[in-house]
Formats: C-alpha cells, sequence, structure tokens
C-alpha cells in the first residue's frame, strides 16, 4: 500500500519562503519554516542561497545519491511541497511565500473563466495545441504576484533572481553556478534565489530511479559542492519543489462513458485532475470515475476541496472557485490519467498527486563556515 502525505502547511515551502522574507526584514505572509530559523538564529550571513532543484524529493536522494554523500552529510530534515506537488504550483508558492490558493498558478494546463480558456501556463499556450492562448501573458494578467526578488527589494534589500527563461538567461548549471559565484562577490547582504530543471526533465522521460537521473543527480551534487567551496560568508540552502516517482499512464479518450459527461477539456495534472462536468451528467460521471479509478484516485467535490484546503489555508483568490472544475480526482497510487493516447506512455517519472515520494522534499543547508 503506497502511503498517502497531505501538505503539511505549517513546514512547506511557502514556509521557507517567508523564512526568508523574515530574515531580509520584509513583511512576511504566514508562519516560517522552523528548520530554516533555527539555522537563521546560529549567526548572521551575508549571503543566502536557494538553489531550487526541479523533482529532487527525499526519495530521489535517497534512491540515486550516497548515503554518506556531499547532500545527505548536509541534510537538515524534511519538509512538505504546497499540492500540487507540481512545477508551476510549487515554484510560485516559493518564489511568492503564498499558497496556491492565493497565487493561483495551480497546475501546467488552467482554465482561465475570463477568457473560457484552458491554458498552459508556462508556454502560454491553449491546452493541447501550439496556438498562442492570447497576446498577452495569460497568468501573469490574471494571477499577478510579486516575487521574492521584488519584495525585498522594495524593502530596500538585495536580491537577484537566477532563471533559465529569466535575465540573465542562464543556459546550463556552470552558468548558474558562475553567477552565484560572481554576486555572492559583492558586498552587501543579498538573496539569490536559482532554480534548474533538472532531475526533473531527466526523471520525467528515463524515469525517477534510472541510470541516466543517477549520472544527472550525481553530476548536479558534484557541482554544488564545487560551487560551495568558491563562497564565504553563504548559506546555501539546497531544495526542491516537490518529488517524483515512477508511474503508468491511461487516457481519458477511452473512457467514453466519462468524457460524455465533461464540459471541457482536462485541465491542472495528470496526477490532479480537474473536472468540468455537465450539470446533468454528475451522477453518472461519479458512478464511472469511481468504477474504473476508486483505487488509483480519490475524487473529491469542489466543495470537498475547498473544505480540506487541500491548495492551502490562506484566503482563497477571487479566480480560484471558477478554475476550480466540479470535482477533482487525486492520484493516490502509481497511474496518472492523460487527456489522449499518444500521451499516456509518454511519461516515466512524475508528480502532482498526494503520495509520499511526490510530497516529501529535502531541506540541505551547506553554511560556508562550517565546510
Amino acid at each position: 500500500m503506497k502511503k498517502i502525505k497531505y501538505p503539511d502547511y505549517a513546514n512547506s515551502t511557502v514556509s521557507l519562503a517567508n523564512s526568508i522574507l523574515k530574515y531580509f526584514g520584509a513583511p512576511v505572509h504566514h508562519e516560517t519554516l522552523g528548520l530554516l530559523d533555527r539555522k537563521f538564529a546560529e549567526r548572521e550571513y551575508e549571503n543566502v542561497v536557494v538553489i531550487l532543484l526541479d523533482g529532487m524529493g527525499k526519495c530521489i536522494v535517497d534512491g540515486n545519491l550516497e548515503p554518506d554523500g556531499f547532500f545527505a552529510s548536509h541534510l537538515a530534515g524534511t519538509y512538505s511541497a504546497v499540492f500540487p506537488p507540481t512545477t508551476v504550483a510549487a515554484t510560485t508558492s516559493i518564489c511568492s511565500g503564498l499558497y496556491p490558493v492565493e497565487h493561483c498558478w495551480l497546475g501546467w494546463d488552467c482554465y482561465y473563466p475570463k477568457i473560457d480558456k484552458t491554458v498552459t501556463v508556462f508556454l502560454n499556450r491553449e491546452a493541447g495545441t501550439t496556438r498562442p492562448a492570447a497576446e498577452y501573458p495569460v497568468a501573469e494578467t490574471f494571477c499577478p504576484y510579486k516575487n521574492l526578488v521584488k519584495q525585498i527589494r522594495e524593502n530596500g534589500g538585495r536580491a537577484y533572481s537566477l532563471i533559465p527563461f529569466e535575465e540573465p538567461y542562464p543556459k546550463n548549471f556552470e552558468a548558474i553556478s558562475g553567477w552565484i559565484e560572481e554576486l555572492t562577490s559583492r558586498p552587501g547582504k543579498k538573496y539569490i534565489y536559482a532554480y534548474w530543471s533538472e532531475p526533473d526533465g531527466c526523471m520525467h522521460e528515463k524515469g525517477c530511479y534510472s541510470p541516466e537521473a543517477k549520472a544527472t543527480l550525481r553530476q548536479l551534487e558534484k557541482q554544488v559542492q564545487e560551487l560551495t567551496e568558491k563562497l564565504s560568508d553563504t548559506l546555501v540552502i539546497v531544495t526542491a519543489d516537490h518529488g517524483h516517482m515512477n508511474s503508468r499512464g491511461v487516457a481519458i479518450e477511452n473512457y467514453p462513458k466519462i468524457t460524455e459527461c465533461l464540459k471541457r477539456g482536462l485541465s491542472l495534472e495528470p496526477r490532479a485532475v480537474n473536472f468540468f462536468v455537465k450539470e446533468e451528467k454528475k451522477q453518472q460521471f461519479e458512478e464511472e470515475f469511481r468504477k474504473n479509478f476508486s483505487d488509483t484516485f480519490l475524487l473529491l467535490t469542489k466543495e470537498e476541496v475547498r473544505e480540506k484546503k487541500l491548495f492551502g489555508p490562506g484566503k482563497e483568490r477571487s479566480d480560484f472557485e471558477r478554475m476550480m472544475g466540479d470535482y477533482l480526482a487525486v492520484a493516490v497510487d502509481d497511474l496518472s490519467i492523460y487527456s489522449h493516447k499518444k500521451e499516456e506512455d509518454f511519461f516515466i517519472g512524475v508528480h502532482a498527486g498526494l503520495l509520499e515520494d511526490e510530497m516529501v522534499i529535502p531541506l540541505i543547508l551547506i553554511g560556508k563556515d562550517e565546510l
């Protein structure tokens, strides 16, 4: 039996972001992360660097790296991803200090009621197509948020972001490391956020414990160790946005008695599936879904999702209620539900469900002066 793990919002990536805001004297939005607060209390660091390695859950560290290796030897503990444990929702929470229910960057494909379209958020395309969703960035337009870099700067602090798709556009981890080394050498207290898309990309394609994943993780561990040896007066926080697991897939188009109930296509994620259902077909939908997926998915009504505060305990953004479908199917086994047959065998490694491997992430703390 696979272990279900609900998000622990008292000890989550939102908490980490708020600890950083607190450390730099900026207003906090929610409670902070005790593990990190205790580290900050030990001494004052001039540089705080967050290196987010996409998908590197605790199980991924344990399954691919040596138990006495660099990451393991600096593991301060584990904490929780937000729900859904997926890059769009999770990195936005780390970058904003807000819960998904507040920022509403909810998954890879989100439904935006103001334009009546489901949009692939990071690509700004109509979901399942190559067509632009609009002439403007849809998610940023309808669900804007202020990131930690801006929040710290507005409070008079120094802060920088190193993300491949934003200036200065670091193309690989070597470039990210070079920028970290250069920025930390500048005078003054500062925050640096660095995001890298591996090992997530490799694990999606090759699997979580494949030779390729192991090589990717070991190379990243080596690169981080080499980087930290060049730094001074710096706390490096290595963590992840979510975990990962190996999965099998099915296509919803293979279930016509379910698809005939739907008002529009699927949204959010293959392991956190948003269903908009025709009013007169709700009973049929529930019966058919449970007949086929009761062992692998937890089916929740929108009301149950809100009551459980699954997307966080904060105040709901006004768009949230209409972005959510009538039902949310959350994976509690290794199955993922895709829209089309061509997708069902595409991914090996997956995330966004409620299993422990998806939800539990490491907090690795490397203080240069302690090396």
